[in-house]
């Protein structure tokens, strides 16, 4: 396993790392809140049953979680749109297509994290949802929940093919072209694990998100600490883990303006004790005695009715 310290020059392809030690701290209890497309598009065998061909999303309303901040336009203090092309440089501007060629069939966040995230979205994605995914890969870590359409949007064709979780796949590099083919008001839910932090066009692909979503649909953002830091944007390097969850609440704020409601930010980081172990679950019991594992943040946002 790669230490938390792995230097950058180091880095291993096949994982990401992570980033230095947050400086300042994370999302504590402030509020109680309880052209990039290719022909490799296709469809598989839709394994949901057929899409509602609903024109509003079902009912996502923001849940209350005891570790959130909710962010309202004031939490930010430009009026417009603030990043610079210097914020969203990457040490390496060479084209992504490149650096995804080859398949990664591996997980970027560990199992508690994972755990996490899959047990949010049994509590936030309603059976029948369609769900656009995207940066997908050869995992969504959906629940075990009957959905209606779910559609990867990813940079390896073969990492999508091997999604289980998906009824069919779009190969799209949304640094290059970050329009999506689809129409608008499509989906219940949009759908980003791990990805946010590489994309360089953040504005035009969450405009397009919320063009995609139905009336009170969500996007869910979700990351850890870890990256391929060579591939990030600048400014998530030079952030702690507070900073970068307000760095995704703004990309809602700003894009478009006054287009999203009920922005929040929750650590959803498994926290000792949240899980049980049987007498024989040695993993389990194993990793009590090692300090916690990756953290987890969401940041999400319902689009205006």
């Amino acid at each position: 396993a790669l230490s938390r310290m792995t230097s950058f020059a180091l880095l291993p392809l096949l994982a990401p790392t992570h980033i230095a030690p947050a400086r300042g701290p994370t999302v504590q209890n402030i509020h109680q809140l309880g052209s990039g497309f290719t022909a490799a598009s296709r469809y598989l065998q839709h394994r949901t049953g057929a899409s509602s061909g609903r024109g509003r999303a079902l009912t996502m309303a923001a849940k209350d979680f005891t570790r959130a901040v909710r962010f309202q336009p004031s939490s930010f203090e430009a009026s417009s749109w603030p990043y610079s092309e210097s914020d969203l440089k990457r040490m390496d501007e060479s084209p992504d297509i490149y650096f995804y060629s080859e398949p990664r069939f591996v997980t970027h966040i560990d199992d508690g994290a994972i755990k996490a995230l899959t047990a949010y979205y049994d509590e936030t994605l309603p059976e029948g949802a369609d769900l656009l995914d995207l940066c997908s890969s050869w995992i969504s870590h959906l629940p075990d929940k009957q959905f209606g359409r779910v559609v990867g949007v990813g940079m390896n064709a073969r990492e999508l093919e091997a999604n289980q979780a998906l009824t069919e796949f779009v190969q799209a590099d949304l640094n290059s072209d970050p329009r999506l083919p689809f129409k608008d008001e499509s989906f219940d839910a949009v759908l980003n694990v791990v990805s946010v932090d590489y994309l360089s066009r953040p504005r035009e692909v969450f405009a397009e998100m919320h063009r995609v979503l139905r009336p009170g649909g969500q996007a869910i953002m979700s990351f850890s600490n870890r990256c391929f830091p060579t591939k990030v944007v600048r400014m998530w390097l030079d952030a702690d883990d507070a900073k970068r969850q307000k760095i995704v609440a703004s990309y809602f704020n700003y894009s478009p303006l006054n287009g999203w409601k009920d922005i929040m930010a929750i650590d959803i980081s498994p926290t000792k004790g949240g899980t049980s172990a049987t007498p024989f679950d040695i993993k389990a019991i194993l990793s009590s005695f090692v300090p916690g594992g990756d953290p987890m943040f969401v940041v999400r946002a319902n689009k205006v009715a």
